[in-house]
């Protein structure tokens, strides 16, 4: 279609209908919109890592406060109840200006059982895989035998360690930071979490044991695309982050809802670098779900923000469900790229296989865009294929389509099947621009009211036209009115 003109014939042709728009009533922001010109992405590169800091100890503790409170913001999911955060999860920030990963980990039982001792080896990794770690206690309740075990194991690992005494909440309660003293680690750094007393002494303590550069972090690749991955719960997220990063990553377990922290890992498949994001199952509409739930969906969204693609599991050995189609439009609403990743595919037989080309023709044909992937996250099977998706629908993301092409292309399809007559008129597009890609948003000045159908079309055209497989579109409408005379 407009591919075919020559270049200059395009630019001619859009000076024309720029110069058309003169002849209507355009406001500052319509100027500004017509004149943009979309920024180039940054060119990735390698840095060195930063260190990292562990925080360990036992269940309800207050560990995840204490995250939050070095943040300075509401990330970890807090509590009352014992085990919340289950999986090691990390979060890069900075102090006085240094940049470090802390990393928040599951409460330690020595003698835990189940997904407990999941929860506990966690925490054993992540002091194997940090620079110094922070041991926290509840200086209310004093050493137990638990946190004596739990010092044992960090004497093991050789790593810097800070005993924090939390839950001095005022001065007059420091005296019961003294028997603390007993565990050999030290000098206790009385805090409050909730309240921040006493952190800004610890961090600044920490970072005279943390080196400049991690020694057991690897450098970091600062252009790595962004990858959500999300679905219902036990759709199999954790499984192929840790089949992704060759590591037990995340926890895993049959108990739904196993993962309630957004987790970021960056991963390499076929080759290429990326930064995987595991987030919370999401189960319950928004408006239902309270306490832990409702925070991991609100981590579920903010997971989202922070992405570029999302990777959309299904469990293909049940039918696509309701909660499959709104997590879905979760995806789109986010306006993030979009692959579809059909998990389990190696338990999946020849009528459920039937039955499941019918579901995705039927519940999914309005995301019949997205590039589909089939795959086996437990055995890693056609794990390399989400690759060229992941590839193919972030180019489209980033797609930006010269004004003058689109311009051609937008009074070639006008011409050919022009807006159908709305009371007596017929609305015409006088002029289109593409105002952002990531996702490509398209502005069209037009005469008139642009009917959603024929918005439809546009968007069907610019598909078979210019690809855009595994992008959302926007387009938007500016009726504008011809100036009056002597104007």
């Amino acid at each position: 279609m407009a591919e075919e003109f020559e270049p200059e014939l395009i630019e001619a042709k859009t000076e024309v209908l720029r110069g058309e728009l003169e002849e209507y009533e355009l406001d500052e922001e319509d100027l500004a919109l017509l004149g943009l010109e979309l920024d180039e992405s940054m060119i990735p590169g390698y840095r060195p890592a930063p260190p990292v800091l562990a925080i360990v100890g036992r269940p309800n503790v207050g560990k995840s406060a204490l995250v939050n409170r070095i943040l300075g913001r509401r990330e970890a999911v807090v509590q009352d109840t014992p085990g919340v955060t289950r999986d090691r999860v990390s979060y890069k920030t900075e102090w006085n200006a240094r940049p470090i990963t802390l990393v928040d980990t599951g409460g330690w039982e020595h003698d835990a059982a189940g997904i407990d001792a999941s929860v506990a080896q966690q925490a054993e990794i992540a002091v194997d895989l940090s620079d110094a770690v922070l041991f926290v206690v509840d200086a209310l309740v004093g050493a137990t035998a638990s946190d004596e075990r739990v010092v044992k194991m960090l004497r093991g690992s050789g790593k810097p360690v800070l005993l924090v005494a939390n839950k001095i909440d005022d001065a007059h309660l420091e005296a019961e930071i003294h028997s603390l003293w007993n565990l050999g680690l030290g000098e206790p750094y009385p805090v409050s979490a909730l309240h921040g007393r006493g952190v800004a002494d610890l961090m600044d303590a920490a970072l005279k044991v943390l080196p400049e550069k991690s020694n057991v972090a690897e450098d970091e690749y600062s252009g790595p695309r962004k990858v959500a991955l999300i679905g219902r719960p036990n759709v199999g997220k954790s499984s192929l982050l840790n089949k992704a990063t060759g590591t037990n990553r995340a926890v895993v377990n049959d108990l739904a809802g196993t993962t309630r922290d957004p987790i970021d890992e960056q991963v390499e498949i076929a080759g290429k670098v990326w930064r995987f994001v595991d987030t919370a199952g999401i189960r319950r509409r928004l408006h239902r779900q309270q306490g832990v739930d409702f925070y991991a969906s609100l981590r579920t969204a903010a997971a989202l923000e922070r992405a570029e693609v999302a990777v959309v599991l299904f469990d293909v050995t049940g039918p696509i469900s309701e909660a499959d189609i709104r997590i879905v439009q979760l995806a789109l609403d986010s306006g993030r790229a979009l692959v579809l990743a059909f998990n389990k595919w190696d338990l999946l037989d020849e009528d459920r296989r039937i039955y499941l080309e019918k579901e995705i023709d039927r519940d999914l044909a309005h995301v019949d865009w997205a590039p589909r992937v089939n795959i086996s996250a437990s055995t890693g099977r056609h794990l390399e294929k989400l690759v060229p998706a992941l590839e193919l629908a972030l180019e489209s993301w980033d797609t930006r389509i010269p004004t003058g092409k689109l311009n051609a292309f937008l009074q070639e399809i006008q011409a050919a099947t022009p807006h159908p007559i709305r009371g007596g008129k017929q609305p015409r597009i006088l002029f289109g621009t593409q105002a952002a890609s990531r996702p490509p948003k398209f502005v069209l000045f037009a005469t008139g009211f642009i009917d959603p159908g024929y918005r439809r079309f546009i968007i069907r055209k610019l598909r078979e036209t210019y690809g855009f497989e595994g992008s959302p579109i926007e387009i938007g409408v500016r009726v504008r009115e011809r100036r009056k005379r002597g104007k």
